[in-house]
């Protein structure tokens, strides 16, 4: 790979990286919501006047709309490229906050937040990792697609703690339209960076001491949707997805009001290191998966994450919830959650090609906007008719577990790649 090519496509990488730092906003939705919840119980004139039953509401259908925008983000991607599909990315979220920081209105903000912020996040992470691995050969799909997801993951290590400033200062109305404004311009500026390699471009493979399997070589790479919909891996994985996905949103859409109780007014701290667990689960996982491959690297890390779930039980369900207990269980929960956004996208790459990748992973990532709404929508009902976490723990537990049983009927199909060390002796 010549010095210029690698020179642009760190480039995109990196602006991949900023533009989910921004659309990473998601992960707050914790502390919005713990705003929203104090309006409500205050009663004044103008507060929010919603349901405790429907507060993770806008959140839950902003996972639903990020997840099946990504259908048409990612023909938008195949069809127009990244610059364009990033640009109206930044264009609907801005707009989306815009809108919401002029209303209390229960449907205006499932609008607002759920839906067109939804469709923005999707537009806009759909066609940051695409281009990112066009660049790169496949010896570095796990590394890249890492890094490029892991911007996304660390968002809320500094959007908690300037929204809580925000939300303390100004207020949530004002709060939003900063937001509004702020990622309307970054992620729109940052479209302009995001390009594919021209056609004739043909990454250098620094894995070229090891041999590619001859039959899976031989094998047919680049599959349509339609084709993608015939084979029996696509719905094992779009489940085994529905469940990680499911379970970590679940617990990251009320991280804040979980640690209300112990930590007070620094509740949002959890938050932040949440979102370094989260961010730091993509990246050791796209190592992990060079070096060991999916099928191993996600069956730890669901098995892993299903007994931190039943831990919670015993330690966040209780009455006395030990701080620093709940910052190392939570903090556990993002990473393995966030090892999902690394291995998919590279099941979808290895397994039906890069050709049709923003299409085929949209469709794949519906799965994650699913598991995200139906996991959070059904974790607040518990909670609001129990007045504990306890059952949603258990649940998750126990579907992370079933998850783990279906990965083992995965045959993976994938070059074999180098692991870590390797790849950055060869760099």
């Amino acid at each position: 790979m010549s010095e210029v090519f690698k020179n642009k496509g760190w480039r995109v990488v990196m602006a991949g990286i900023g533009v989910n730092l921004a659309l990473g906003i998601l992960y707050t939705w914790s502390i919005f919501k713990s705003s929203i919840k104090q309006s409500i119980e205050s009663g004044a004139e103008g507060a929010f006047n919603w349901d405790m039953s429907s507060l993770n509401d806008p959140y839950a259908v902003c996972c639903l709309f990020f997840a099946f925008s990504m259908i048409l983000a990612g023909k938008c991607q195949d069809k127009f490229g990244p610059r364009i599909t990033v640009f109206i990315g930044g264009i609907l979220v801005g707009t989306g906050f815009i809108w919401i920081s002029q209303t209390t209105e229960y449907l205006s903000w499932i609008i607002g937040f759920g839906v067109i912020v939804g469709a923005g996040i999707g537009f806009g992470y759909s066609a940051a990792t695409p281009p990112a691995l066009k660049w790169f050969p496949p010896a570095k799909t796990g590394l890249i697609a890492g890094l490029v997801v892991s911007g996304f993951g660390l968002a809320s290590v500094y959007i908690s703690p300037l929204a809580k400033y925000l939300l303390g200062t100004w207020g949530l109305q004002s709060s939003m339209l900063f937001f509004g404004i702020s990622f309307l311009v970054v992620v729109c500026g940052l479209s302009l960076f995001m390009i594919n390699p021209p056609p004739e471009y043909t990454p250098e493979n620094n894995n070229s001491n090891n041999r590619t399997d001859k039959k899976t070589a031989a094998e047919p790479c680049d599959y349509k949707p339609s084709e993608m919909f015939k084979t029996k891996k696509f719905y094992t994985l779009w489940l085994i997805y529905f469940i990680g996905a499911g379970a970590g949103l679940m617990v990251i859409g009320s991280v804040a009001g979980m640690a209300k109780q112990s930590m007070g007014e620094y509740a949002f701290l959890v938050v932040a290191t949440m979102a370094v667990g989260n961010a730091g689960g993509r990246i050791i996982a796209g190592l992990l998966l060079d070096k060991i491959g999916g099928n191993k690297t996600l069956m730890f890390m669901l098995t892993t994450q299903a007994l931190i779930m039943f831990a919670c039980v015993f330690i966040i369900g209780g009455e006395n919830t030990n701080t620093f207990a709940l910052v190392f269980l939570v903090t556990f929960i993002g990473f393995c959650y966030g090892t999902n956004l690394s291995i998919f996208p590279s099941f979808t790459k290895n397994f039906w090609g890069l050709k049709n990748f923003g299409t085929n992973y949209g469709i794949m990532f519906t799965a994650w906007g699913t598991g995200g709404f139906v996991m959070s929508r059904f974790s607040q009902m518990l909670q609001s008719s129990t007045g504990s976490y306890t059952y949603s723990f258990i649940a998750a537990g126990i579907i992370l577990l079933a998850g783990t049983a279906l990965v083992s009927t995965l045959k993976e199909k994938r070059e074999k790649q180098t692991g870590f060390l390797k790849t950055l002796v060869t760099q």
